[in-house]
């Protein structure tokens, strides 16, 4: 990737696309093009139209999606469905056709079947019945992924499709109710630590286990993969280590300081039992993540300390 060309990040307030632009111009990128979704509403086809037809960037990160947990995933299953169906079409689209060398789509390792053996490997994708609480945005990105393969056959366009790990990081959604696991718990329990209660619950059984990738590691991971990867199959992006959520919790808890009691609540669910990622292909390209948990955790946690008054 020529870091001299124009490069449009979509997304880029949120937590891929902001650690992506931190990356980037570290580097020392000198087109970076952004637009916040009051300047530019991706799912408005003739907008996207009208912005690609100006702008024309050389590359294309797209990061963009409509996001969230388990309680979101269910609770706005259509609108993720068809936010992200309308935001990736009319991207890769227009991107297509407005003379982009490379595309970057970013997807999810929630496209993968609920019950999968693990690790779990690329080839594994379509192979079984999806986990239903995430069911509407896992379609949308499967469509994106068979979107890129589709213009890669027939247009010759270099679209690669990435599915990263769980994320966390700088810039999260600390939501109380729409946030996704790690960042819930870091709100939960460092809101529990300051009130003094004498417990704090994790939703679920905490018998699950997830796998956690710091955000500008998987921001790495995409800019070393716009360099070295031009394949159609999709490719995982993590960091190959998983981790129960129950101690997950406890990791948190030490972190935010928090001294009472850890517990479960069974009410709530607990999606699918495991998720953790083969990570070998990248891995054999040459890339692995570098940042621990624990200094993941560390990071995020100071960063939800400044910004907790101006994000609530």
């Amino acid at each position: 990737m020529d870091l001299d060309k124009s490069i449009y990040v979509a997304g880029h307030r949120g937590l891929v696309g902001s650690a992506c632009c931190r990356r980037l111009s570290a580097l020392g990128a000198t087109r970076l093009i952004t637009r916040d979704r009051a300047a530019l509403d991706l799912r408005d086809q003739a907008a996207v139209d009208a912005f690609f037809a100006g702008a024309r960037p050389a590359y294309v990160i797209l990061a963009a999606a409509t996001v969230g947990g388990i309680s979101a995933n269910s609770a706005f299953a259509g609108d993720f469905i068809r936010d992200n169906l309308q935001i990736q079409t009319n991207v890769i689209d227009a991107a297509r056709r407005n003379g982009c060398e490379k595309l970057l789509f970013l997807g999810s390792s929630c496209i993968y079947p609920k019950h999968c053996p693990q690790p779990i490997r690329e080839e594994y994708l379509l192979g079984g019945p999806l986990e239903p609480t995430n069911e509407g945005y896992a379609v949308a990105k499967i469509a994106g992924i068979k979107m890129c393969q589709a213009y890669r056959r027939q247009y010759g366009f270099d679209a690669i499709s990435v599915m990263p790990t769980n994320l966390y990081g700088i810039g999260d959604n600390f939501h109380p109710e729409n946030s996704h696991v790690l960042p819930a718990l870091i709100r939960r329990f460092h809101e529990a630590a300051r009130t003094g209660a004498p417990k704090a619950a994790v939703w679920g059984t905490g018998a699950p286990r997830r796998e956690f990738l710091f955000a500008d590691d998987l921001a790495e991971a995409l800019l070393f993969l716009m360099d070295r990867y031009a394949e159609e199959a999709p490719i995982n992006v993590g960091c190959g280590r998983d981790i129960g959520i129950l101690e997950l919790a406890e990791l948190v808890a030490k972190t935010v300081g928090f001294k009472g009691r850890v517990v479960t609540d069974p009410s709530r669910p607990d999606g699918t039992p495991r998720k953790l990622l083969d990570v070998s292909r990248i891995n054999a390209l040459g890339w692995k993540a570098s940042t621990s948990l624990a200094d993941g955790l560390e990071a995020t946690y100071a960063w939800y300390r400044a910004h907790q008054k101006q994000q609530f």
